[in-house]
């Protein structure tokens, strides 16, 4: 299988679930550099200075410090998708059907999956 994407970038605070999709990601050929960032703040703070430059972005929807929500309203602010835009999956163990409502209401998002991801899940990214 092709590699699909050159950076991917993985935020998500807790530590399993970041081994468990990275290994998933890397097992499936999706991405030739897999970042991980468990703080929303510091993955913002890399995009904002250009440190990562990522073709599509796993965020997860409920963290501690700053929501997935909270993420996307200030990701917007960068206006970083003038040229390309990134690709944005919320990924998240949610089953509140708000929590996919709005998070198909962003403009950045292209898709809500539920944890854990699956290779079923990554192919139908690619469809």
């Amino acid at each position: 299988m092709p590699v699909r994407y050159k950076t991917c970038l993985l935020i998500d605070d807790n530590y399993i679930d970041n081994f468990v999709t990275r290994k998933i990601l890397e097992s499936g050929n999706f991405a030739e550099n897999i970042i991980v960032q468990q703080s929303p703040g510091q993955a913002l703070l890399a995009l904002e200075q250009g440190v990562i430059k990522p073709d599509i972005i796993f965020l997860d929807v409920r963290m501690p410090d700053m929501s997935g929500f909270e993420f996307l309203e200030e990701y917007d602010k960068l206006q970083l998708d003038t040229e390309t835009p990134v690709k944005i999956i919320m990924l998240s163990s949610s089953l509140d059907p708000t929590d996919r409502n709005n998070s198909l209401n962003s403009r950045h998002v292209a898709q809500f999956i539920h944890k854990p991801l699956t290779y079923e899940a990554l192919e139908e990214l690619s469809t």
